[in-house]
């Protein structure tokens, strides 16, 4: 039996210094294990977000978080990457 990936992405900058940040890869991690399937958490910088072609690298997740405990890099990124997942009808959630 091959087991289930999901793929979830993290709309923030990732600092391995903040225990938010290492948090929320924990969480959905192990949300993923209590649910029997595998995730792959892939952090999406604010920044890449500026023009429309990266908004479309969203597609490949199966949902999508905005990070919490972030002071994001690139702020009109963070909102265009949320109203994009949002308009794509992607599963999603913010924090």
């Amino acid at each position: 039996m091959t087991e289930q990936l999901i793929k979830i992405g993290v709309i923030g900058d990732f600092d391995e210094n903040r225990q938010s940040h290492r948090a929320t890869n924990d969480a959905i991690r192990y949300s993923a294990e209590c649910l029997s399937v595998k995730a792959m958490v892939d952090w999406l910088p604010t920044p890449s977000f500026l023009t429309g072609q990266s908004l479309r690298k969203l597609e490949q997740f199966d949902g999508l978080w905005a990070s919490p405990g972030s002071p994001y890099r690139n702020m009109e990124g963070a909102i265009q990457a949320i109203r994009a997942a949002r308009e794509m009808d992607r599963p999603f959630i913010g924090t």
